[in-house]
């Protein structure tokens, strides 16, 4: 008998009886590449089990196309691994993933596997059935990453930047290596990709893929099961089987990768990928691997068809920041959930539930995860999690919001990030200084601010754009932070010593009148 909105497994995929196998392993769906598997999987081929859970489902209102794309490139998965001949068994269960292993181990009598998860709380709760069920359950490293946590993460504390452990991976992989040396003599060519972007500059789309009849159910029960769920699973167009996402990596190398680098931060009205591979999505879950998508950037670079500082940028991220906070995630879990360096406490500003505000860049910020669960990372980190700490935002209330509103977002990514990077709420172990600017950054890097309600180049009052008062209030009221940071304590002494008594007391009104109007929750 078919599952409701489960028809399409049901009908081409055999229930196997258990008694059947004396091996299985258990894939998750971030987990989706068999070459990320040992080989012994390929050659076994053990049975194959893939769960959706309504607990895991229900435990954050996950962005409605994050939802289908999460289910729908799971079962594409699961039916190309049954037509390549492995035996699939697509589990569904009410509860949650121990509480679906616990029912298939209560008819299954072989040994079964299962592969880290890169989530604390999934891999809590698997390690509690191993233990429960002592040899019958297997657990081995997470290979999906390029590097072992277990060798990183006693040097994650405060001091020990992304850089050093970037070069190191450099060397590791040979990726823009000279034998020792780096690739045009530097490591890192960060400086040259802060342009913003020339009007009329041509940026190429990114390819859509039309839903098939997987992904049309899939749709329907997201639709069904979760109608209160973060944004809207229409005009859904990601790609959700592993050939898909190999057209969109290769159309990202031929048509975007050389302009990558210059415009990586800048940002423009109505077009919110620019030259951005768009790709995390699919590293995420397994579809495309870190490997492939950086040697086939380094490969573009040597064949002359893109610049140095591009394909630099794009190993950067993915082999310096990327891996690198999934190494500070492993060291500093689970206490650093709790991070609050400055103690703040306000529920996040309602715009970020409703999409609404007078503030440009704000609205095409939250215009794009709203309508596609994605933006780019300025967007990310100078617009909205700036706003966030400048309107001093529990950064608690923010991580859970990035980590429900994003379609690449997992606990792992997304909280270092947020908790790390952008709102400086560990106090300083992943960033060197908290990541907030005032309007004159956004206003270099977008066409924002020519079409806002509010003036960018007013500093206070009613039509002044909120981000210029409100980051010199926080510089002065978080001026102990500023100064024990040697990269920013600067900015308070200018503003101490450049600032009027007169401009000082402004800035200070104009920040309390747009906070106490400011609408949370």
């Amino acid at each position: 008998m078919s599952r409701p909105f489960l028809q399409n497994i049901d009908q081409t995929i055999k229930k196997p009886y258990l008694k059947n196998f004396d091996h299985a392993i258990f894939i998750l769906h971030d987990q989706l590449n068999l070459d990320s598997w040992p080989d012994w999987v390929k050659k076994e081929k053990p049975l194959l089990i893939f769960m959706e859970s309504g607990d895991k489902g229900r435990e954050v209102p996950h962005h409605k196309k994050k939802a289908v794309y999460v289910l729908s490139s799971m079962r594409h998965f699961a039916l190309e691994c049954a037509e390549k001949g492995f035996d699939v068994l697509y589990h569904s269960t009410a509860g949650h993933f121990d509480d679906g292993l616990k029912e298939i181990l209560s008819q299954f009598e072989g040994q079964l596997t299962f592969m880290t998860p890169s989530e604390w709380d999934s891999r809590e709760r698997l390690r509690k059935v191993a233990g429960e069920f002592g040899d019958k359950v297997e657990e081995i490293p997470n290979s999906f990453f390029l590097a072992d946590p277990e060798e990183w993460k006693e040097k994650i504390e405060p001091g020990y930047r992304m850089e050093y452990f970037y070069r190191e991976m450099r060397r590791k992989t040979g990726y823009l290596m000279n034998g020792d040396e780096p690739e045009g003599g530097e490591w890192n060519y960060d400086e040259q990709n802060r342009e913003s972007l020339p009007k009329n500059h041509p940026v190429p789309e990114i390819k859509r893929f039309e839903p098939d009849e997987i992904t049309k159910e899939v749709i329907a029960m997201v639709n069904d099961y979760f109608p209160d769920s973060f944004g809207s699973s229409e005009n859904f167009g990601y790609a959700v089987t592993r050939d898909q996402a190999l057209e969109l990596l290769d159309q990202f190398i031929s048509e975007r990768l050389d302009q990558f680098g210059p415009y990586e931060d800048a940002l423009k009205t109505g077009n919110n990928t620019l030259f951005h591979s768009q790709l995390s999505i699919y590293m995420n879950n397994g579809l495309l691997t870190p490997t492939e998508i950086c040697e086939k950037a380094v490969e573009s670079y040597r064949k002359g068809n893109a610049r140095l500082n591009s394909v630099e940028g794009l190993v950067r991220q993915i082999i310096g920041w990327r891996e690198y906070i999934r190494i500070y995630y492993e060291a500093m879990m689970p206490d650093v959930r709790n991070a609050n360096h400055f103690g703040f406490t306000e529920k996040l500003p309602k715009m970020y539930w409703t999409g609404e505000t007078k503030m440009k860049c704000m609205e095409q910020s939250l215009k794009p995860v709203f309508d596609e669960a994605y933006s780019h990372h300025i967007q990310r980190l100078m617009i909205l999690s700036n706003f966030s700490n400048l309107t001093e935002t529990d950064p608690r209330e923010l991580e859970r919001w990035f980590l429900t509103a994003y379609a690449d977002a997992y606990e792992w990514v997304e909280l270092p990030n947020v908790l790390g990077m952008s709102t400086f709420a560990d106090g300083g172990v992943l960033a060197s200084k908290p990541y907030v600017s005032s309007g004159n950054y956004i206003n270099k890097m977008s066409d924002y601010c020519k079409n806002c309600e509010y003036s960018v180049t007013k500093k206070t009052g009613e039509k002044a754009c909120p981000f210029n008062y409100l980051y010199w209030n926080f510089v002065d009221k978080q001026r102990e932070t500023f100064n024990d940071s040697g990269r920013v304590n600067f900015m308070v002494n200018m503003f101490d010593n450049k600032k009027s008594d007169e401009q000082k007391k402004e800035i200070r009104e104009s920040t309390e009148i747009f906070l106490s109007s400011l609408e949370r929750g």
